[in-house]
């Protein structure tokens, strides 16, 4: 399958989802997916194994809450994943998810206002059909938008997070080979410098390796964005790798980059213990999986930008909190 053919079923998927009326949704999902899809989603949706059920539990009932509901993309990006495992074509797309949130959803009240559910998602493609798809998407920033508080006053700057300053992500034509080898290779050498909180350098200096001294860090609500590398290392990587013990190495199912773009996601991507003060939370001394996509933008030799999405909802129910059923009285399984 080669990318470009890769990138128009994806293309095609989202656009008819878009055009696509309640009755159509399954007919659109079963048209580009493959019938035992396997998908990846933020909590509380975690895995299915099938399409109906996809369409059932999450595109249907998402449909129906978000009037006009729409793909507002940042990026639309495609290549081949490093690992062999499960190796494959993979598309990435990002941006929000946009609509007039008119009727309640995952308990979530309705504002009958313009709102939008930031997301990403990896969809590797075989044959015709998407086969594999990993969704993550800050479901705390649309709570926040309906009102509620599901954390405390996070470290960084909670916003509407705009896509790449150079607006150049939508790839929907093929890039230099080149430029995605150069791009991979910051990505890798940022992982191995910093995945593993073990470089032996001060934590500035490990950012400045890998990381452009202006980086924007478009980080997941409950933690919030951050501009510059100080302001990084005190408002975000600081905090988190002080809150923690036992970090796991990191694990990744897919790693691709094409152009100046790049990106990972991992199921988890790693594990590690709170140690107390992480999001305002004690301790507990249990190991907690944490499942991110990382989406960047490489500038010259360093990368400049970074949207982050992190399953927070998974992670804190794994240590005994439910902010989904916290918040809006919801249960969730």
């Amino acid at each position: 399958m080669s990318v470009q053919e890769s990138k128009k079923i994806v293309r095609a998927f989202i656009q008819q989802m878009d055009q696509a009326q309640l009755k159509d949704v399954d007919a659109v999902c079963k048209a580009s997916c493959a019938q035992n899809i396997h998908w990846r989603g933020y909590h509380p949706f975690n895995e299915i194994r099938d399409i109906q059920t996809v369409s059932e539990q999450f595109w249907r009932p998402l449909k129906a809450s978000f009037t006009g509901l729409t793909h507002r993309l940042d990026v639309f990006m495609s290549g081949e994943n490093m690992y062999e495992t499960p190796g494959g074509t993979w598309v990435v797309t990002m941006g929000h998810l946009m609509g007039l949130f008119d009727q309640p959803w995952l308990g979530i009240p309705a504002t009958g206002k313009l709102a939008f559910l930031r997301f990403c998602a990896f969809h590797r493609v075989d044959g015709d059909k998407i086969v594999e798809t990993a969704m993550y998407f800050d479901l705390p920033h649309l709570m926040e938008q309906a009102g509620l508080l599901p954390f405390p006053v996070q470290t960084a700057a909670q916003l509407v997070q705009p896509g790449p300053a150079t607006h150049d992500g939508l790839m929907f034509d093929n890039q230099p080979q080149h430029e995605a080898e150069k791009t991979l290779a910051i990505i890798n050498a940022m992982v191995s410098d910093l995945g593993q909180w073990q470089s032996g350098l001060p934590l500035e200096e490990e950012l400045a390796r890998t990381w452009h001294p202006d980086m924007l860090w478009w980080g997941p609500t409950g933690i919030g964005a951050t501009y510059t590398i100080p302001r990084y290392a005190r408002q975000h990587a600081g905090p988190f790798r002080s809150g923690f013990k036992d970090r796991s190495g990191t694990g990744h199912i897919c790693r691709i980059a094409e152009g100046h773009y790049g990106g990972f996601f991992g199921w988890p991507n790693f594990t590690a213990v709170p140690t107390g003060g992480f999001m305002g939370m004690p301790a507990t001394e249990k190991p907690g999986e944490f499942r991110v996509i990382d989406i960047y933008r490489r500038e010259g030799d360093k990368l400049k930008e970074n949207w982050v999405f992190i399953d927070l909802l998974h992670f804190w129910k794994s240590q005994g909190v439910d902010i989904l059923e916290r918040t809006t009285g919801i249960s969730t399984i």
